[in-house]
């Protein structure tokens, strides 16, 4: 919402660029995806390479306490 306001106040104030801004937004936001989608890649494949390197010791710290969150603890 206080973007959205942020704006109202640069139509009224300057409407060219209100304008070019309302344009060039999908634009942008379409040529930044492919690194939203490189991020989640990079994101997931440390995870997993966390997640191999962590499991010795967590067969080595046995089977989860109950009532315990396995993901935190």
């Amino acid at each position: 919402m206080a973007i959205f306001l942020l704006w109202l106040i640069l139509l009224v104030l300057c409407w060219p660029l209100a304008l070019l801004a309302l344009l060039l937004y999908p634009v942008l936001w379409l040529l930044l995806l492919p690194f939203r989608i490189m991020g989640f890649a990079v994101d997931r494949a440390l995870r997993l390479v966390r997640g191999v390197i962590l499991l010795p010791l967590r067969l080595l710290h046995g089977p989860p306490k109950r009532g315990a969150n396995p993901v935190t603890s």
